[in-house]
């Protein structure tokens, strides 16, 4: 016999399970059929290409100096073997390496210069300012070094992006360099190396980084949208980045963004600039792209994805609107790009239903009535996004599976959940760092901790 009062409670559980999962299933429908459409044009851009192959053309260039700028900040652990490991890949005949250090970081200025005291390719930029400001500003004290080696010395044909963690390719700048020819900035795809100390938390970032740089820069690219730069494999036609200097009082890299590399891909973009996805592989069949380690702490893992959801999805909105003027598919990406102020809450909400469904269980078993079970509209509604969410693994596990295999892919599944976890928490502290910005604070360089790998690891193609 029930305990007066407790029908009434069990009633108020159902209640709340019931509006929770109708009000995340409507989110996640949303979501999933904007995904669905997503894989839809990708594949029809495939068909395309199959139907009307592009034209052979030269896989690599080697013509005009490339000039490589890195940003270091208490990096001393990594960015000599960076240095040397890029110094001993590239094929590219003409580039130097710019670092921006700080006066205040002795470590990491003793482990550039010494590389420079032994390669002449490496220039040391010693930022004016005590670290650490911001990315934007060492890159933008890496662009004055530029301008003034420029005044004795041929220009540069294009600036090249890459963090201190990076493991590049020998053929990269090569690559770059063939496409530039036409156009005025190019990335290649960024894949992370699986680490084996974290295989759930940074191999996340496989399963996200092999679906985006192979499938939604693409699609992107096929609906004329502007493309993001990664922050790093990218390259911009040197002429272009000086433009986009004068628009700003001389620098290029606006100092005030926690996300200068997504809104510099937008910039070239919006002056007219073409960028190509550069997708190419080399001799042995391994993709040309840049490898390296990510995050392999909730923590860190946390403190990144804030920074990005800060810097797109919430400051993004404010600081680069809608593209007046832009197409539909222009819109539809920059719509994507700042879906998480709307997936969190519903993901959010998704927990609780789960939880509120959970309580309801053990209550009517302990009672011993029957479980309310979902009806009606509801009751599609689940079962569509049952599908949707099948469609979305099979998608993620594929693009998974093509870069790293078939481990890999099937870690993919319980990944998700582990993601989800990640992005909750960084929607909380992306919020802590938003709200200080409206009132005018200028954001600082919220960096993570690195490590390079031992030996020199390719990855998978």
């Amino acid at each position: 016999m029930p305990l007066p009062g407790v029908d009434a409670v069990i009633s108020a559980i159902d209640a709340v399970a019931r509006e929770a999962m109708l009000f995340a299933a409507v989110g996640f429908l949303i979501g999933g059929i904007d995904d669905l459409l997503v894989d839809l044009v990708f594949l029809w851009s495939r068909l395309r290409r199959w139907w009307q192959p592009e034209l052979q053309r030269t896989p690599l260039c080697n013509n005009g100096r490339i000039a490589i700028f890195v940003a270091a900040w208490d990096e001393a652990q990594v960015i000599g073997s960076m240095l040397r490991t890029a110094l001993a890949r590239y094929t590219y005949l003409d580039y130097r390496i710019y670092v921006g250090v700080y006066p205040n970081d002795p470590a990491t200025l003793a482990a550039v210069g010494a590389v420079a005291a032994t390669d002449d390719r490496v220039r040391i930029v010693i930022n004016p300012l005590p670290g650490a400001t911001t990315k934007a500003d060492c890159l933008n004290a890496v662009w004055r070094a530029l301008l003034r080696d420029e005044v004795e010395e041929t220009p540069v044909r294009a600036v090249v992006l890459h963090d201190a963690e990076d493991v590049v390719h020998p053929d990269e700048l090569g690559v770059m360099a063939a496409w530039l020819v036409d156009h005025q900035a190019v990335q290649i795809p960024v894949l992370p190396l699986p680490d084996p100390r974290s295989p759930l938390i940074a191999g996340h970032y496989l399963d996200e980084f092999a679906e985006a740089h192979a499938k939604n820069l693409a699609v992107r690219e096929a609906l004329g949208a502007a493309l993001p730069f990664a922050g790093v494999g990218c390259a911009i036609d040197r002429a272009l980045l000086g433009q986009i200097a004068q628009t700003r009082g001389g620098l290029p890299f606006d100092e005030s963004s926690l996300t200068e590399d997504y809104e510099l891909g937008l910039t070239v973009a919006a002056m007219g600039g073409r960028t190509k996805l550069a997708r190419a592989y080399d001799r042995d069949n391994t993709l040309v792209a840049v490898r390296a380690y990510f995050p392999a702490s909730l923590h860190a893992a946390v403190r990144q994805k804030a920074r990005w959801m800060t810097g797109i999805a919430l400051a993004g909105w404010d600081r680069t609107g809608w593209a007046r003027g832009g197409s539909m598919g222009e819109h539809w990406m920059r719509m994507r790009d700042r879906r998480a102020t709307l997936a969190i809450p519903v993901l959010a909400i998704a927990y609780i239903a789960l939880l509120a469904w959970g309580l309801s269980l053990g209550a009517h078993l302990a009672i011993g009535t029957p479980l309310p079970t979902p009806q009606g509209g509801l009751a599609i509604l689940l079962a569509a996004n049952l599908v949707l969410l099948g469609w979305r693994i099979a998608m993620r596990m594929r693009f998974t599976a093509h870069a790293f295999g078939l481990v890999e892919a099937l870690l993919s599944v319980p990944r998700l959940f582990v993601a989800n976890l990640v992005a909750l928490l960084a929607a909380r502290r992306a919020i802590v760092i938003y709200l200080p910005t409206l009132r005018g604070k200028r954001p600082v360089w919220d960096k993570t901790e690195h490590h390079f790998p031992e030996t020199r690891e390719s990855g998978a193609a």
